[in-house]
C-alpha cells in the first residue's frame, strides 16, 4: 500500500511537470524534484545579519503566498521592507515589499513578488552564504507566460505564483552555495 502511495505521488508529480511545459537547456544545474530528499529542509544562513532577516521575511512571503494567506504576505513584506530600508541600494526593493504589504488582494501580491524576487534573487548572489544553499527556482507559467523566478531552501517546488493550484509548477534553475 505505501509502495502504491509513493508511486502515485511519483506520477502526479511527474503530470504536474509535463503540464507546466517544463524546458531544460542547463540540466547540470537542475534538481530533480522527487527525489527522497527534495522536501528535506535546509537551513540557510547568511554572514551579514542584515541579509540573513532579509532572507528570513522573504522566505516567509514566499511561503504565505504559496498558501495563498494575504494577512502573513501582508506581515512578512512589512517586516521584509523594513530590513531592506536597512540595506544601501535597497530602497526601491523595499518600496515594493511595501506594496506588497498594503495589498489585500494575493493576485497582487504574487504580481508584485515577481520584481521583488529578482531584486532579492541580485542581492542574494552577491552576499555571502555562510551555510546551506539557497535554489533559484523558475515557473515558465508566471507572469502571464513570460516566466517568473523565486528563491526557496528547499529542492521541492511550491510555487508562490499559483500555490494549491499548480503547486510544483516549475524548476529548479540555479544553486546559491556557501563561498569558499
Amino acid at each position: 500500500m505505501k509502495y502504491l502511495t509513493v508511486l502515485s505521488a511519483i506520477s502526479i508529480s511527474l503530470a504536474l511537470l509535463t503540464a507546466c511545459n517544463q524546458t531544460s537547456n542547463n540540466t547540470a544545474n537542475v534538481k530533480d524534484s522527487v527525489s527522497s530528499d527534495s522536501t528535506k529542509v535546509n537551513l540557510v544562513t547568511m554572514k551579514d545579519d542584515q541579509i540573513n532577516s532579509t532572507y528570513k521575511s522573504y522566505t516567509d512571503l514566499k511561503n504565505a503566498l504559496v498558501s495563498a494567506n494575504v494577512k502573513n504576505a501582508q506581515k512578512a513584506s512589512l517586516l521584509l521592507s523594513e530590513t531592506l530600508t536597512n540595506i544601501k541600494g535597497c530602497g526601491n526593493t523595499a518600496l515594493i515589499a511595501k506594496e506588497i504589504s498594503n495589498s489585500t488582494d494575493i493576485k497582487e501580491q504574487r504580481k508584485s513578488f515577481i520584481p521583488l524576487s529578482s531584486d532579492l534573487i541580485a542581492l542574494m548572489k552577491n552576499a555571502e552564504v555562510e551555510k546551506g544553499e539557497l535554489y533559484v527556482q523558475y515557473c515558465p507559467m508566471a507572469n502571464s507566460g513570460k516566466g517568473a523566478f523565486w528563491m526557496a531552501s528547499t529542492k521541492a517546488i511550491n510555487n508562490p505564483y499559483y500555490g494549491e493550484e499548480m503547486l510544483n509548477c516549475g524548476e529548479t534553475k540555479e544553486t546559491i552555495t556557501t563561498t569558499k
